[in-house]
């Protein structure tokens, strides 16, 4: 007898939920028993940072700990009932994108099997599912991600705003996001069409490509770049983004402000500050590792520091100004970008895009065999040959940094030709159709 769909989904989660069960108690017997511990040493942090609010101190106590007092706070059962606790809400999280998942994509209208696949490459990717039962809280911001959007899809901009807020305040990185938040709430977000206040999603086809070439004959290019920006500035001032920006921005003010009257410049520093201005002079995959390793001692000033930057700017404005409209690709293309541009890379940042990754899939022309396959070997590759010359350095005692350094070069390549091809083989698909006001006015232009 054949499985339905609906039986596939639910075989899926029910396995998920027990690899990640499994694993969580293989970790407590592995961390017991030998020498090389399972959980992650951040996980430690967090908890000896909850451990220190639950006496009554300061989780900035604990050295190390650059991370929202919330996060402390979450972890308190840590010491109070068991010090799985923490694993268990990351990896409950970690289940938590993958019905968001198959929320967004139900939403589009994507069929079920191509949606359960989709799932599937979130919920038993290694990279992801090892992340939660380390004891990683990462999974916490990527389901907050992901509930932000649906809102936006939904129309709830309130309630999307008050999450984002929220996120932003706990892990700083989704600012990122910010600017296509708002490109998308402009003047075409809700069409006429649809229920008040909520906007009409653009559903996927099996010939998305062609819809997506007649929409593009219908866009008209304006006379002069002036006319462009003042076009694209005006549409960008609605009732929407108004609320989005004045309402996200006063949760992530609120929260940071009930933090610094509890805990002063301890918090401030540590939690939002050292973000901005980090240098870790120990190995990573950043491209930066080696030319801060170099200079480290003698320190570098706030211009230098923020310098770094700079790349990552001009990458997401001009990834924003592309593609903001497809949105979830946008994303997507955003977090890789910041991530092999960023000062400081670590593996637990890659779990950032692969949230994105599902939601895109479905519109991607790109065969596994054999475009995917190498992208895949690519960038799995470059990443073993940069672990290699790690393992000699960390473990061998070898001075092999220049090594390293080339190995991440390497590695960034890799991400940007990955991004390339995946850009390149993406059908475009805008998230909101554009409202039927809008299209007449063209028209009218055109004759």
């Amino acid at each position: 007898m054949a499985v339905t769909t609906t039986t596939l989904r639910w075989r899926v989660m029910a396995a998920s939920v027990a690899l990640r069960v499994a694993l969580v108690a293989y970790g407590e017997w592995q961390d017991a028993h030998l020498e090389v511990r399972y959980t992650d040493v951040d996980y430690l942090v967090f908890s000896d940072a909850a451990a220190s609010v639950a006496a009554g101190g300061s989780p900035f106590a604990r050295a190390t700990y650059r991370y929202s007092p919330l996060l402390a706070f979450l972890l308190l059962p840590n010491s109070l009932l068991h010090p799985a606790w923490g694993k268990l809400i990351f990896s409950a999280a970690d289940l938590l994108v993958g019905l968001f998942i198959d929320t967004i994509l139900r939403l589009r209208g994507v069929p079920e099997k191509t949606r359960i696949w989709s799932v599937v490459a979130w919920l038993f990717n290694p990279f992801t599912f090892t992340i939660g039962t380390r004891g990683n809280c990462e999974p916490i911001v990527c389901a907050a991600v992901l509930w932000v959007l649906i809102c936006l899809m939904k129309g709830r901009v309130l309630q999307a705003a008050f999450w984002y807020g929220l996120i932003v305040h706990f892990r700083i990185y989704p600012i990122i996001y910010a600017v296509p938040f708002v490109i998308v709430l402009g003047k075409n977000y809700a069409g006429p069409a649809g229920p008040a206040g909520r906007p009409i999603l653009t559903q996927w086809s099996s010939k998305q490509q062609l819809q997506s070439d007649k929409t593009s004959e219908n866009v008209e290019e304006p006379t002069s770049l002036l006319a462009s920006l003042w076009i694209f500035l005006s549409s960008l001032v609605t009732r929407n983004t108004i609320l989005f920006g004045l309402f996200s921005g006063s949760m992530f003010f609120a929260w940071t402000g009930v933090f610094f009257y509890l805990y002063g410049w301890d918090f401030l520093n540590e939690a939002l500050l050292y973000h901005l201005t980090r240098t870790d002079p120990r190995h990573n995959f950043s491209i930066y590792f080696y030319h801060i390793y170099l200079h480290h001692q003698q320190g570098f000033s706030s211009i230098q520091k923020l310098a770094s930057f700079l790349p990552q700017l001009i990458v997401q404005l001009a990834l924003i100004l592309r593609f903001s409209r497809d949105l979830p690709f946008c994303l997507f293309l955003q977090t890789v970008a910041f991530v092999a541009f960023n000062k400081v890379m670590t593996a637990q940042y890659f779990v950032w895009f692969f949230c994105l990754l599902p939601l895109i899939l479905p519109w991607t022309r790109m065969k596994l065999r054999w475009k995917g396959l190498a992208c895949m070997l690519v960038w799995m590759g470059s990443q073993l040959h940069w672990l290699m010359w790690a393992y000699l350095l960390e473990f061998k005692g070898r001075n092999v940094f220049v090594q390293l350094w080339v190995a991440g070069l390497v590695f960034l390549a890799a991400n940007t030709f990955v991004m390339i091809m995946v850009i390149r083989h993406h059908n475009y698909s805008q998230l909101f159709l554009m409202s039927v006001k809008s299209g007449s006015k063209v028209a009218a232009k055109k004759e």
